[in-house]
């Protein structure tokens, strides 16, 4: 792991800032990309990209501190301000309500610029996952024998703090009492890596193909809440309902939003078509 890549004076870059950054760069790039396509004012994309930057850290933050309460409450200044930290939900569902007030504002039609924000949030999402698995910040998985297991023991939250809220982990492979940094398991960051060029490569193809506004972004929802939803299974996430963590029940419900939504847009654009016929 390496979570800081270099230093140079007083700054220091990070691994997954750098990766984050980069993620916001490539996602802006198709945003601006995909408006011109449309035929849309390409200077939206960069208030979109700012908002998505602004109030995607905040609420990713907000949302981490949240769930890392105890924490919280006696490092609030360590937390508050470290380099990670973040819970991706948070960031994405404040900075959508954000852009949805913007657009409507500007009189712009959100959905499209869903549509087209959609492949790049699948990539970008995937390239900053790169940044959890150099950092090592306790986004990986469950201990494992595969042969591609993983070692976090350079990582900012190393195993032997990570699992200390799984008991039955720590009964199984704790010495002592503590599981061992050492011990190999799921990189589930780099799994999401994967999917997320994935997901990317279908949304990309897509595009072209659905007319329908909001059509493109309600399948990124189906297949971004479905894939995290699985991934969940592997990750150290608390469980707080039905056996289930938070991650995989937001999730869910964005499936289903995305499964709605997907039905309303195609019966529209039925009507539509009929109309016109």
């Amino acid at each position: 792991m390496c979570p800081r890549l270099f230093t140079i004076g007083p700054f220091t870059v990070y691994s997954y800032g750098l990766m984050v950054g980069i993620g916001f760069i490539l996602a802006s790039i198709l945003l601006t990309r995909e408006l011109k396509r449309k035929g849309l004012d390409q200077n939206v994309g960069s208030t979109v990209t700012l908002f998505a930057v602004v109030f995607g850290l905040s609420g990713s933050k907000m949302l981490y501190l949240i769930e890392n309460w105890s924490y919280f409450v006696r490092d609030p200044l360590g937390m508050a301000f470290s380099p990670g930290g973040l819970t991706w939900y948070g960031g994405f569902i404040l900075a959508t309500i954000v852009i949805m007030l913007y657009t409507r504002k500007k009189k712009i039609l959100f959905l499209k610029v869903c549509d087209a924000s959609s492949p790049g949030l699948a990539l970008g999402y995937g390239v900053a996952r790169i940044g959890c698995h150099l950092s090592g910040d306790g986004d990986y998985g469950m201990p494992t024998d595969l042969p591609w297991g993983a070692v976090y023991s350079q990582g900012t939250f190393p195993p032997s703090k990570a699992f200390e809220e799984f008991p039955e982990i720590v009964q199984q492979y704790g010495v002592d009492g503590v599981v061992p940094d050492t011990i190999p398991v799921h990189p589930a960051p780099l799994y999401e890596f994967v999917i997320g060029v994935g997901l990317f490569l279908i949304l990309w193809t897509l595009r072209t193909k659905y007319s329908s506004d909001g059509k493109l972004f309600m399948m990124y929802l189906i297949l971004s809440g479905t894939t995290r939803f699985l991934v969940e299974f592997i990750r150290i996430n608390p469980r707080i309902l039905f056996g289930l963590s938070e991650a995989q029940l937001i999730a869910f419900v964005f499936v289903v939003i995305g499964l709605i939504g997907f039905q309303v847009v195609t019966k529209r654009q039925q009507r539509i078509t009929a109309t016109s016929l």
